[in-house]
């Protein structure tokens, strides 16, 4: 009997050590995360506000962590920028699919959906504009082609379904959005930046979206109040 309880007292230390093991691997990865997403928000902020010149350290003070944490994460400056642009266009990605499942469930319009997106989208290459260029001097590699693949399949079917319903002029492709990101002023102001998102927000629609709106506008006009 003596036996047994020693044998289980053993099976009950040793599972209690793999557990703490565990735990601690755990706390370590969860650690290792939020320093690499403030590390990644630091140099967003400071790219942002100093160009190419910014120092590693002070990325790293920024941050709230030690130097050689900053390059346990990132070797070098190349490799930090390449992070942070992966970071974006990862972002755009899940904004086009997030609005097509949105659509696809019959939460939403594909119409807003698409404007909600594109108006989100544009806003984001304005705040990455500085880090690409700083990408783009360092050298830096960045991989685009998965969240690019992804971003335009969800952004074709959301067309897709805007075109059959009518609320999305009927020849608009995927490509016509990538133009118009490529063309946007995201240099200028914030209130040449939400002209040109007005100017451009009709040669999207359908129909059956200005129908709508229309009908809205004239509801408006003998209801004032």
């Amino acid at each position: 009997m003596a036996r047994v309880t020693h044998d289980a007292a053993d099976r009950d230390g040793v599972v209690k050590e793999m557990s703490g093991a565990t735990s601690e691997r755990s706390a370590r990865r969860a650690d290792a995360v939020r320093n690499r997403t403030a590390i990644l928000e630091a140099a967003k902020q400071l790219v942002t506000e100093q160009g190419a010149e910014v120092a590693m350290g002070e990325i790293a003070r920024v941050a709230g962590v030690a130097v050689g944490t900053l390059y346990r994460h990132f070797p070098n400056k190349a490799d930090l920028l390449a992070a942070v642009v992966n970071e974006y266009v990862e972002a755009l990605a899940d904004d086009a699919q997030s609005a097509w499942e949105r659509v696809e469930a019959g939460r939403s319009e594909a119409d807003q959906e698409l404007l909600g997106f594109l108006e989100r989208a544009l806003e984001m290459i304005a705040r990455s504009h500085a880090a690409k260029t700083v990408a783009r001097a360092l050298g830096a590699e960045v991989e685009y082609a998965e969240p690019e693949n992804r971003a335009t399949e969800a952004l074709g079917r959301l067309i897709e379904a805007g075109r059959s319903s009518g609320r999305l002029r009927r020849d608009l492709t995927v490509s016509d959005l990538y133009i118009l990101m490529v063309f946007y002023p995201g240099e200028g102001s914030v209130e040449v930046r939400r002209r040109w998102l007005e100017l451009i927000r009709p040669g999207l629609l359908g129909c059956a979206s200005s129908d709508s709106q229309g009908a809205e506008s004239s509801e408006g006009v003998r209801n004032p109040g």
